[in-house]
């Protein structure tokens, strides 16, 4: 009787065992397998597959992998008939196996074979009969299904319970991807990158495919990929709306889960990362050996040359291996202890993530993988920036968050990653794992208490003003310590995760029927307000009052002080049904629906959202680049930000913690500190900012000297309609009505 570790897969089936066939067989015809060609030494750096010039001219291609612990490592070549030649690299370097195999030109495809113990108790998992993604693959051709022999275990052993102690050796090639070689010849010499401050942005998260897929302006063939989004109609819509970058859900090349594969589905924000060098296969137009890295350049050319930034959502905190009954696709056949947090049972994974594994960033060679793979979306792939999923993860040194810790301070250090854009989504599912407002400078982060309190806000539900107070104003709370600036915060109202905009003011609980698990998936803390009827509805009341609070939302997000994001398709009253979990639903559910914008009442909603945007852009006090100090700077006694109750005086602390549906912000564009680029002092105009949450009409009083002497009407999201001549100019220290649920934003003159 053997143990399970000794057990292997059943007998009979196809084996890899030293994984070096005599033959394949393809399509029903048996070929021949070519032999070995020759392979030269190389060089341990750079690692992965690289192209290039050898000894004596010699063109070919250096492999180098970081196989800690390995016994041995192969590389595997495949033909397009899906033949595969081994070639074994014998040079170890600090545990790295590297060797230049001659003629190996750009296009080949490729993966590797690697030796080791099984183990798993003690965390081993080599296992040869897989086929295993180059950690560093530029580019991937095929998809990621996940049939039992990708598995390094018996996925369907009997005994569940210690599955994946047995080795599989049945042979996985055939049903996997593979690396190819592509050859970095591009140097970026034409590209301008737009370099946008961090004051002046207004980011834009949109999903590549979902963006594209139903556009009628972009041609059939090219909707869903980079070229479609780099499609003049695509850069149209964004610069209409004037946005400064987009924030892409992740473009690393990503799997689906075993779970959503089994219900007939797929995974579609693509938070399931298992290729960090190469651009999703998926969204490729052009072709999957190579040609998807030349097209997302491309890409990326066209929305610079439109004044927009490109900023990706990374997923470094976990891969698409899962847990110990996940596949064995890469990182996990190669060296498991090495690349994973491992708990005191070396079989189990310690999960900070929800996602079955956590990536071990205090490991040498972790780290060198992530930060390597972002320097080369900067300086290869001309990206501008990166928004981490999860980044406390990587934040955590061997258990705690720790703001010191070696992934923060590589970033820190590195000239490369520390001029670009960094956004971190500042928590993770373990204990401490909630740091919204802790990341050290040159980060700013989602604020989610920025979120939570506008939502609270319009439905009503906020027990005093004092939060609303902090949100509006940069959150200094939160991000005035040690040198950072309001833009620090990146306020949203709303992001791919949750319900859209739209559903927002139309659902009050989550229905994600259609994503197959009873609806238990996504939160039960949405903090929002059907107006009266649940879900679509045919009263003009209720719809014309869902029009107004998204036209507050929006209003209250563009005219907040720190970053603003919208979320693609808000700007145009899209809905996902009431979806709040959207993840998997790569249909008409989570892909954006262009033909609002011949509604009337959603067009006026993008014009709203361009004009907000304009306004903006052209008014420095409200994209500040210092905290409001609150503070009188001259002898009239004009301060830079001041708060008002409804009979036209200043907020006393009482005031803060009284119930309140109604707060006045002042804006004074007379007092903000710097200096522009010419070393003259920047002056604005200076704005009054009415928010009333409450149903009913309510009276207002201007405030008087020194405050202005007049008002004009800017916006009035009362009115549906924001187009027509200048608004109607009120007396300083007159009473006025503000409609039921409005903004009203005065500008003094």
């Amino acid at each position: 009787m053997t143990s399970a570790a000794e057990q292997r897969a059943p007998a009979g089936e196809p084996t890899a065992g030293t994984g070096q066939p005599a033959a394949v067989v393809n399509g029903g015809v048996r070929h021949a397998v070519p032999p070995a060609p020759m392979v030269w030494p190389g060089a341990p750096t750079p690692l992965g597959a690289r192209f290039r010039v050898g000894p004596d001219g010699v063109v070919g291609t250096n492999f180098a992998l970081w196989a800690g612990g390995a016994e041995a490592v192969r590389v595997c070549l495949f033909d397009e008939h899906g033949r595969e030649t081994q070639v074994r690299l014998t040079e170890l370097t600090h545990e790295i196996w590297h060797g230049f195999v001659p003629g190996v030109m750009p296009g080949q495809r490729y993966g590797y074979r690697v030796d080791g113990r099984w183990d798993p108790w003690t965390g081993a998992r080599w296992n040869p009969a897989k086929l295993l993604l180059d950690p560093y693959a530029r580019a991937v051709d095929g998809e990621f299904g996940l049939p039992p022999e990708v598995y390094g275990h018996v996925r369907d052993w009997p005994q569940q319970h210690v599955a994946d102690t047995v080795r599989d050796d049945r042979d996985s090639a055939p049903y996997v991807p593979k690396g190819v070689v592509v050859d970095d010849d591009d140097d970026w010499e034409d590209d301008r990158r737009p370099k946008t401050p961090w004051a002046d942005s207004v980011l834009y998260e949109l999903h590549v495919r979902g963006f594209t897929k139903l556009h009628p302006g972009i041609p059939e063939e090219l909707r869903g990929t980079y070229a479609g989004l780099a499609h003049p109609a695509a850069v149209e819509h964004l610069v209409k709306l004037g946005v400064t970058a987009v924030e892409l859900l992740p473009v690393h090349q990503f799997a689906h889960e075993d779970h959503l594969l089994r219900r007939g589905l797929r995974n579609y924000w693509g938070y399931n990362s298992i290729g960090y060098f190469a651009p999703h296969a998926g969204y490729a137009a052009s072709g999957t050996t190579g040609q998807q890295v030349g097209e997302f350049k491309r890409m990326v050319r066209a929305l610079h040359a439109a004044g927009i930034e490109v900023i990706l959502d990374v997923v470094y905190n976990h891969t698409a291996e899962a847990g110990e009954l996940g596949p064995t696709l890469s990182l996990k056949g190669i060296d498991n202890r090495g690349y994973y947090r491992l708990q005191d049972d070396a079989r189990r994974y310690a999960d900070y993530t929800g996602c079955g594994n956590t990536l071990h960033v205090v490991q040498p060679q972790v780290l060198r993988l992530i930060t390597d793979s972002l320097r080369y979306w900067v300086t290869e792939m001309g990206v501008d920036g990166f928004r981490f999923d999860l980044a406390a993860a990587l934040a955590r040194s061997m258990h705690d968050v720790d703001m010191l810790s070696p992934f923060l301070a590589v970033i820190a250090q590195d000239p490369v990653l520390r001029r670009v854009k960094l956004i971190a989504e500042p928590w993770d599912i373990g204990s401490g794992g909630y740091q919204v407002g802790a990341f050290p400078p040159l980060w700013t982060e989602w604020n989610d208490r920025y979120r939570n309190a506008v939502r609270d806000f319009w439905r009503h539900a906020l027990p005093d003003v004092r939060e609303m107070g902090y949100r509006l104003s940069g959150s200094s709370d939160l991000y005035a310590w040690g040198g950072r600036r309001p833009y620090a915060s990146v306020n949203f109202v709303t992001a791919h995760d949750g319900f859209t905009l739209r559903d927002l003011v139309s659902y009050e609980r989550k229905h994600n029927e259609a994503n197959g698990e009873d609806n238990r998936d996504g939160t039960d803390d949405n903090r929002s307000w059907n107006c009266g009827a649940e879900g679509e509805t045919q009263d003009e009341g209720v719809r014309d009052l869902r029009r107004r609070q998204l036209r507050n939302l929006l209003t209250t997000l563009l005219l907040s002080t720190g970053v603003p994001m919208l979320v693609a398709g808000d700007e145009l009253g899209r809905t996902q049904g009431g979806n709040n979990n959207a993840y998997c639903q790569d249909n008409e559910i989570g892909w954006l629906d262009w033909s609002l914008l011949e509604e009337p009442g959603w067009r006026a909603l993008a014009d709203l959202t361009s004009r907000l945007i304009a306004l903006r852009h052209r008014h420095p006090v409200l994209h500040r680049r210092a905290f409001f100090s609150g503070r009188a700077h001259s002898a009239d006694g004009l301060r830079d930000l001041a708060w008002f109750t409804p009979r036209g005086t200043e907020m006393t602390e009482a005031d803060w913690y009284a119930p309140a549906a109604t707060l006045g912000m002042y804006l004074s564009g007379r007092d903000i500190p710097g200096r522009d680029e010419r070393g003259a002092p920047v002056v604005d105009d200076s704005f009054l900012a009415v928010l009333h949450a409450g149903e009913a009409p309510t009276a207002f009083v201007l405030p008087g000297t020194p405050w202005a002497e007049r008002y004009e009407v800017l916006v009035d999201t009362a009115r549906e309609d924001q187009a027509g001549p200048p608004g109607t100019v009120h007396p300083a220290g007159s009473e006025i009505t503000v409609p039921g649920r409005c903004v009203l934003l005065l500008k003094v003159v």
